[in-house]
């Protein structure tokens, strides 16, 4: 969950950014389209059922140029409030997408609020004590599967005080114990197979279920994951064999100093009989959204009341009581309040391009640049695209939002499934993740690490590049299949 801004320096003092937020690049974005519709020739393309959608979809060669419907100042105000649903018919843009988000939200509180997910992973760092070398794969995976499933990402800042002296005191150094963490669920959004925030939406702003292209998802996830952990096991060997071969060599004596004398390293807490069924209960509730995904016909409302259900039983089983419930329910969904309104103004983006009738204007240019072009050309390009996208808008779901309504179409032209658009979507995404300057995540991470981000990137590029290679080859793979 990548949305809203975190306090991640090591005194606690939020961190900032002269870099424009998700709100003000979204709302530049709607003028800018408004702006265009004054300027670019409406269209619009005949359609015909889609099968494979079932619903109507465009049809390629059919574009005709129609009447222009210029968008104005008025339509500009109500285009954030029409991303979230039709103010003349009240149909449902993206009020039930929100809507999940914010009990997503609410249920990872609750969650959050009996321990069960902290002291888990606390008592696995303690249980490897004096095996520290396999914290790595252990951990990794662990932070992967939080990631895949529910998009871990901020949730992670407090496991770096915790884990980096465990790592030092190993003979490792910051960025081994920075790398499980940030590394770990980082790869997980990679492989994203269910996350809410990632796959969910994208699939929801493509037209198809989140289920479609699992068993893809699954293989990247993964590779991924294994070349992850290869990559930090043989740095972390490197390190504790030539301590003058880390990235922050220089800082050794200094992190030394500072994480140890921090490090607690009589944590006694165990994972109570309550902490153990709540783990079994939350993994649960996200194998029963697929099943009911895939096989029910389930969708956003359906989800929801999943995990508001799901809510209630945990609460129940760690006897939370009904007002610490609902103020962790309440505090959990604040949390996300600002991805959800994220999504309303992304798609208030597409409201004015439908609106202003340039939505198939731009799809038809992009029609002939694909012209001609191999699927594996296209799906390839598509990454491209969408990695240079998320350094312009710095949210995971915003960008799903506003890049499918095009590029899932777009995919239909190049005969390449909208399924592999979703893929090609997040793995750029979490490759992004890993590195951009503007993710609190990343900046937070490094900075209570106390490692220095141009030392980051001497660390994770050649994993970068393995990443990307992995993801191509994987999306090349596909459309052949």
């Amino acid at each position: 969950m990548s949305d809203y801004p975190q306090t991640t320096e090591n005194n606690h003092k939020p961190t900032s950014s002269r870099f424009p937020t998700a709100y003000s690049i979204l709302f530049a974005l709607i003028i800018l389209m408004a702006a265009l519709t004054w300027i670019m020739p409406a269209g619009q393309y005949s359609k015909a059922m889609n099968e494979a959608l079932g619903k109507e979809s465009p049809v390629p060669g059919t574009y005709l140029t129609v009447d222009a419907q210029p968008q104005g100042l008025v339509d500009v105000m109500l285009a954030p409030i029409a991303g979230f649903y039709d103010p003349s018919s009240y149909v449902a843009n993206a009020i039930d997408v929100s809507l999940f988000v914010l009990v997503i939200g609410g249920f990872l509180g609750v969650v959050n609020a009996t321990g069960a997910v902290n002291t888990g992973i606390e008592r696995a760092i303690v249980n490897l004590k004096g095996r520290e070398k396999w914290i790595i794969p252990a951990l990794m995976a662990l932070f992967a599967l939080g990631g895949t499933t529910y998009g871990m990402a901020e949730e992670t800042l407090a496991f770096y005080p915790l884990l980096i002296p465990v790592m030092i005191a190993a003979g490792y150094d910051a960025v081994t114990g920075v790398a499980i963490i940030m590394l770990g669920a980082g790869i997980g959004v990679f492989g994203s197979t269910i996350n809410p925030f990632s796959t969910a939406i994208a699939s929801n702003a493509a037209g198809i279920p989140f289920t479609q292209g699992m068993v893809l998802r699954l293989v990247i996830l993964g590779l991924s994951w294994l070349i992850a952990v290869l990559f930090v096991m043989r740095y972390a060997a490197r390190v504790k064999e030539d301590p003058s071969r880390s990235v922050v060599a220089d800082r050794k004596t200094l992190n030394e100093a500072y994480f140890l004398k921090r490090h607690d390293a009589a944590r006694t807490e165990s994972l109570t009989r309550q902490q153990s069924i709540i783990l079994i209960v939350f993994g649960a509730t996200f194998a029963v959204m697929i099943w009911g995904v895939s096989s029910q016909g389930w969708w956003m409302a359906k989800m929801s009341a999943l995990f508001l259900g799901s809510s209630i039983v945990i609460s129940f089983i760690g006897w939370l009581g009904e007002k610490k419930m609902t103020a962790a329910f309440v505090d959990g969904a604040r949390d996300l309040l600002g991805v959800a309104l994220v999504i309303g103004l992304a798609r208030g983006i597409v409201v004015i391009m439908d609106n202003g009738m340039i939505t198939h204007t731009i799809l038809h240019y992009f029609e002939g640049k694909i012209s001609g072009m191999s699927s594996v050309a296209y799906v390839n390009a598509m990454f491209g695209t969408e990695a240079l996208l998320s350094f312009v808008v710095p949210s995971t779901s915003g960008l799903a939002v506003l890049s499918m309504p095009i590029l899932a179409p777009l995919s239909d032209f190049a005969g390449v499934g909208r399924d592999l658009a979703v893929t090609a979507f997040q793995t750029s995404i979490g490759i992004t993740n890993l590195i951009a300057p503007t993710y609190a995540v990343v900046v937070g991470g490094l900075a209570i690490g106390r490692v220095p981000y141009e030392r980051w990137l001497v660390f994770v590029w050649p994993l970068l590049v393995l990443l990307i290679a992995l993801s191509c080859a994987t999306l090349s793979i596909a459309p052949l299949l």
